[in-house]
């Protein structure tokens, strides 16, 4: 390698995205639920209602000593969907699952006003764990809010005309109000709700099913964007949130660039890098999304075996939570944490904050630039 060539590279390594530390949090070879009683977890697993092998979480959001997560229920055996674990534990024991927020908010096929099955999550500003539930043959999908720091007050905010087409959510919180995005896993197009109208409409994106969302953070001078990954495909797009919130009839997402796979699950921290779950990888991909399009391989787990192995959350104090489940090894789930620093979308920082990150920031990078310079001069 030429001297300069060997400057470059290693003005890469200075600039680049990082893998962060994580270190283990719970391990478990099944997952189990807080039962009423024991007789009622021995009565569910004989009627076939409760099957542990099944268990699979699929979307994870944050708050304060708390994880949520969501549930797929493709399988069955699935008693409740939504589940909150601790983030730390008393004993070296891992916890079970406590049904969230209760047993009696979980109701059975048809019961409209329980929740059924739930999907996206995500907490607000405020407190609130926002909980896109998909609905049931008899039911419309719904989304309910959880006010976390009101003793969990839950309610419905709104009914969609649709069952069971409920995939992802992200929050926009804007001077206008709170938006909600919306993605329907295999259809064209992308749902709105808008809290303070509490009315939703639909954006179409032509040829583009939406099944993976992430939102851009707020950027002074920068139009925010809403990111989308296509239904088994390695591409990644992008729309302007604008269009979204002016309720436009039909809007056609811009081609950003392409995956080593299909993404699944998709996050953005408040700095602006984007962590993508991959369709059978035993991997998570990153990419700071101030700079051309760039995978990066972010963390990795040897010999995994699983379709849909990661979900992962940011906390507001700069942690990211991770399950990783694995469908032929033991232990079969793992929660892990790594402090990576920047948090999540609802937790910016303020303009003074910013502020001194953008001085240290460029700081750094002048200073990287010029270790480079003289490491360069000293071969040459």
């Amino acid at each position: 390698m030429t001297p300069f060539l060997t400057a470059i590279f290693l003005l890469g390594l200075s600039s680049g995205a990082t893998a962060a530390n994580f270190s283990p949090v719970f391990e478990w070879n099944e997952l189990d639920f807080n039962w009423p009683s024991e007789a009622s977890r021995t009565t569910a697993l004989k009627d076939g209602t409760f099957k542990p092998e099944n268990i699979d979480p699929r979307f994870m959001a944050v708050h304060g000593s708390r994880i949520f997560l969501s549930l797929d229920d493709t399988y069955g055996g699935i008693p409740v969907t939504l589940g909150s674990l601790p983030t730390s534990g008393a004993s070296s024991a891992p916890p079970k699952l406590t049904p969230f927020p209760s047993w009696d908010m979980h109701g059975k096929e048809g019961d409209c006003d329980k929740l059924e099955r739930t999907k996206g999550l995500e907490v607000d500003s405020v407190g609130r764990l926002w909980v896109l539930d998909s609905g049931g043959d008899d039911c419309y999908a719904k989304i309910w809010t959880i006010d976390l720091n009101n003793n969990d007050h839950t309610k419905i905010i709104h009914r969609f005309p649709v069952r069971r087409l409920m995939q992802d959510l992200v929050l926009d919180e804007t001077p206008d109000g709170t938006f909600a995005y919306i993605s329907q896993g295999i259809e064209q197009n992308v749902v709105v709700f808008s809290l303070e109208r509490n009315q939703s409409w639909i954006v179409k994106t032509p040829e583009i099913e939406v099944f993976s969302i992430a939102l851009s953070p707020k950027k002074d001078q920068e139009p925010r964007q809403l990111y989308l990954s296509k239904w088994y495909s390695k591409e990644l797009y992008s729309i302007s949130v604008a269009a979204l919130r002016n309720g436009a009839g039909t809007e056609n997402p811009r081609l950003i660039g392409k995956w080593t796979a299909d993404p699944y699950r998709m996050l953005l921290n408040n700095q602006g890098t984007m962590f993508t779950a991959l369709l059978r990888q035993n991997y998570i991909s990153s990419w700071n999304t101030s700079q051309p399009f760039a995978e990066q391989r972010f963390h990795e787990v040897a010999g995994l075996n699983s379709g849909l192995p990661f979900t992962f959350a940011l906390d507001q104090s700069g942690t990211l939570w991770m399950t990783v489940f694995d469908n032929k090894k033991k232990p079969r789930y793992r929660l892990l944490k790594a402090a990576v620093s920047e948090q999540s979308l609802m937790a910016s920082p303020d303009a003074a904050n910013a502020a001194e990150y953008g001085v240290k920031g460029r700081k750094l990078i002048d200073s990287s630039v010029f270790f480079v310079f003289l490491l360069a001069v000293a071969i040459l």
